[in-house]
């Protein structure tokens, strides 16, 4: 029944009647921007250091195989 009620209260649309400068505007673009940004930036890091480090691994070993 909490969930039914919750789900109503979110969905239901209601009539704010503010008003939504465009500094604040702008401010909360740049801020929701902002923190995607640095979410990507940190799911590419943990994903690309450690494919860094095999490729170094892997041209290493070829270079020692050539040698």
């Amino acid at each position: 029944m909490q969930f039914i009620l919750l789900a109503a209260a979110i969905f239901y649309p209601l009539n704010a009647y503010a008003y939504i400068g465009p500094g604040l505007g702008i401010g909360t673009i740049g801020a929701v921007l902002g923190i995607l940004g640095s979410l990507v930036l940190a799911l590419i890091a943990i994903i690309w250091y450690p494919l860094k480090r095999l490729f170094k691994k892997k041209r290493n070993r070829n270079n020692d195989a050539s040698n």
